[in-house]
């Protein structure tokens, strides 16, 4: 059975300098200490706004913050109401990334996110950025017999067409992904499918062709040829991940 928190507990240390965020902090450190619990409902608007000696109108504003930040819930015509905590969202991080399908379930976010990080490239960049996203496609195919080397330049090719975007959203994202960034990291020795000899250099020379499309294509600021050659690429990327995975998981011959 819930009850009305107190009004005095929303008292605020010292005046803020934004009326509303004073009372969302107030209500933000009475839920934090647990003074304020789950099902726990608020004091009524006229109490708040005497106790803060702000308007109704600071105080909705505030309800609105906290609504927003999953802190509470209003129940029209019966009151507010503390909200349980909220679990932990899940991280794109590297460390969040712990099996296969983790990383199938990255490329879905990548194919949705790089496809149009390409159309932006295509119309914005530079010429300076060409020339970046060229030095790092003539890595991609010299580190072709040495996958370390070709999966770090394939990161950094689709760094920098998120660069070239001009949105520095596009670079946090792909960035925090780190090295979880490329899937075909998996088909290096050692580090997922058992793969015949060659057979890894013979992928890299395809992951080269596909991103020599995504250049060219944004090099002559074609957005839709950038586009779809980055979906070709990353969907060939799951295709080359989930047959990775059915080569490890295929029973061993007797």
């Amino acid at each position: 059975m819930s009850h009305t928190v107190p009004a005095p507990l929303f008292v605020p240390r010292k005046k803020p300098r934004n009326l509303a965020q004073g009372v969302v902090e107030s209500v933000t450190a009475c839920i934090r200490s647990g003074a304020c619990k789950p099902g726990d409902k608020l004091p009524a608007e006229s109490d708040i706004m005497e106790r803060h000696g702000v308007s109704r109108t600071v105080v909705r504003e505030a309800i609105s913050h906290l609504q927003a930040a999953g802190l509470v819930q209003t129940r029209h015509g019966v009151g507010t109401f503390v909200l349980a905590p909220q679990p932990a969202r899940l991280s794109v991080a590297a460390g969040a990334v712990h099996s296969v399908d983790d990383l199938l379930a990255v490329l879905e976010l990548r194919i949705s996110v790089e496809t149009e990080a390409a159309w932006l490239a295509a119309t914005r960049r530079s010429a300076q950025q060409v020339a970046q996203l060229e030095a790092a496609l003539h890595r991609i195919l010299s580190g072709a017999a040495l996958p370390g080397i070709s999966v770090e330049a394939e990161q950094r090719f689709h760094l920098l067409v998120a660069e070239a975007t001009g949105n520095r959203y596009f670079v946090d994202l792909l960035a925090d992904l780190g090295q979880a960034f490329i899937p075909c990291a998996l088909m290096a020795p050692g580090r997922g499918a058992h793969v015949a000899p060659g057979a890894a250099g013979d992928c890299l020379q395809r992951i080269y062709r596909e991103h020599e499309d995504i250049y060219h294509a944004i090099e002559r600021q074609d957005p839709e040829a950038a586009r779809a050659a980055m979906r070709t690429n990353l969907c060939n990327c799951r295709e080359r991940l989930r047959r990775a995975q059915a080569v490890d998981s295929a029973p061993v011959p007797a």
